[in-house]
C-alpha cells in the first residue's frame, strides 16, 4: 500500500513558478514509477510527466516540455514538479500517481496505468 500526499499548489500570475511536492509512504518507493497528472474542470485527467524508478529517465507531455521538470528524491520518498513560465491553461488540480509496473511508449499517459493516487493540489494561473 502506498499513500501519496501532494503540496505546493497555489495561485500565481502567468509567467510565474511553483514547485509541487508529493510525499510517499512506501517501503520500496524507489521501485515505483512516479507521475504527475492534472485535471481541469470539465476535462479528462491527463498525464503531465513521468519519472522512472532510478530518476534518470523522464517523459513529458508536449504542452509542458521546456517549462516543467519532474524529479524525485528516493532518500526522502518525495516526488517534485518544478513548474515555470506558467500559463492560464496550466490551471488544474495536480495529482501524483505511483505504479510498480514498467511504462513503455505512451502508456504512461493513461490514468488507468497507475494504482496509487494522491488527493491533489490546486494550481491556478491568472492572466
Amino acid at each position: 500500500q502506498v499513500q501519496l500526499v501532494e503540496s505546493g499548489g497555489g495561485s500565481v500570475q502567468a509567467g510565474g513558478s511553483l514547485r509541487l511536492s508529493c510525499a510517499a509512504s512506501a517501503d520500496t518507493y524507489n521501485n515505483y514509477y512516479m507521475a504527475w497528472f492534472r485535471q481541469a474542470p470539465g476535462k479528462e485527467r491527463e498525464g503531465v510527466a513521468l519519472i522512472y524508478t532510478g530518476g534518470g529517465d523522464t517523459t513529458y507531455v508536449d504542452s509542458v516540455k521546456g517549462r516543467f521538470t519532474i524529479s524525485r528524491d528516493n532518500a526522502k520518498n518525495t516526488l517534485y514538479l518544478q513548474m515555470s513560465s506558467l500559463k492560464p491553461e496550466d490551471t488544474a488540480m495536480y495529482h501524483c500517481a505511483a505504479d510498480f509496473r514498467p511504462k513503455y511508449g505512451t502508456t504512461w499517459y493513461y490514468p488507468g496505468q497507475y494504482k496509487y493516487w494522491g488527493q491533489g493540489t490546486q494550481v491556478t494561473v491568472s492572466s
